[in-house]
């Protein structure tokens, strides 16, 4: 086991704060986020000390209708720069990319023609080699990247080794541990991090976390993160994300300890903002994201049932239950 990386207190100067608001989020609302709300979070992260925005998807336009979706789906440059200029802050911007859903040489340009700072591949462990590869051409290309492992609570130790060898191996710079499902406990995730840490230390791999809130764990199984000595956090504003959501931006900054980041501007834009959005649009924590979670499931079923108005949780637990 690792060894513990500080205690509550403790001020590290590796980490990270990455606020996924916009990528995460559109997920509720097919990325009908408008400019102004887009502008105001940009503005308010830059205000709170956040190291990195990430806005949304390089998502293939042959694969997903324009028609059906906001801008956020797609990050186009110019849409980018309506928002941020160039950028001339300290916080670098980031997109995600998933596994067999970007179209790289149409979509990526070089990164010096490019607001993007940082371009992030989406996977799970069945496709590791074709995420490499995506990893690679975006680094060509003159990009800091990550690869993210999703539905992580499902796959085997020894998958996970084998997947962590074959990314230490190539050029990226990130590894996450992404938990799709809101499945993991915090001794489990203690246990995940160690090794994924192992790895990152001994390749000089940055390592990082995406948590889903579906069991009420994602902030918790954050901070254990950072007491295992991850560096790269994730989390979204008022946990506004798909499903159950993540870990909550104001809970993060309110706990680490490095003076750089503020609450303050945060708070503002929630009063102000995520209020209003909470009227439009619904997210966050629910029974049936709970019984999700707890069986290991993707959070569809949940979204669904939610979606429909229905509260037989008793009847939806034992249907998925009977499916395990």
């Amino acid at each position: 086991m690792a060894p513990k990386q500080g205690n509550i207190m403790s001020f590290r100067p590796d980490i990270k704060v990455v606020d996924a608001t916009i990528r995460d989020g559109g997920l509720v609302n097919d990325f009908y986020f408008t400019d102004e709300f887009v502008k105001k979070l940009y503005e308010t992260n830059v205000k709170a000390g956040v190291d990195y925005m990430e806005f949304g998807y390089k998502a293939s336009k042959d694969i997903f209708d324009e028609t059906k979706f906001g801008k956020w789906k797609f990050c186009k440059e110019e849409d980018l720069r309506a928002i941020v200029g160039n950028n001339d802050t300290k916080m670098k911007i980031s997109v995600m990319a998933d596994v067999g859903r970007t179209d790289l040489e149409r979509d990526i340009i070089d990164k010096e023609d490019s607001v993007i700072d940082i371009i992030r591949i989406a996977t799970y462990i069945n496709t590791i080699p074709a995420a490499i590869d995506m990893a690679e051409y975006c680094k060509s290309k003159g990009y800091e990247t990550s690869i993210n492992i999703m539905a992580i609570s499902t796959a085997s130790e020894s998958d996970i080794r084998q997947a962590l060898e074959l990314i230490c191996r190539s050029s990226v710079d990130m590894i996450y541990i992404v938990d799709s499902y809101g499945a993991i406990y915090p001794e489990e995730m203690r246990d995940l991090m160690d090794l994924f840490v192992e790895f990152g230390q001994k390749y000089n791999k940055k390592i990082g976390i995406h948590a889903h809130d579906n069991q009420k764990l994602a902030f918790a199984n954050t901070i254990e993160a950072v007491s295992r000595g991850v560096s790269m956090l994730d989390a979204t504003v008022c946990s506004l994300g798909r499903g159950a959501g993540n870990c909550a931006m104001e809970a993060l900054l309110g706990f680490l300890k490095n003076p750089r980041y503020r609450l303050d501007p945060l708070l503002r834009f929630i009063q102000n903002e995520m209020l209003k959005l909470k009227q439009e649009i619904v997210w966050g924590y629910d029974i049936p994201y709970l019984i999700t979670g707890m069986l290991n499931m993707h959070p569809r079923t949940a979204i669904n049932f939610i979606k429909e108005g229905d509260t037989d949780y008793s009847l939806l637990y034992h249907e998925l239950w009977a499916r395990e």
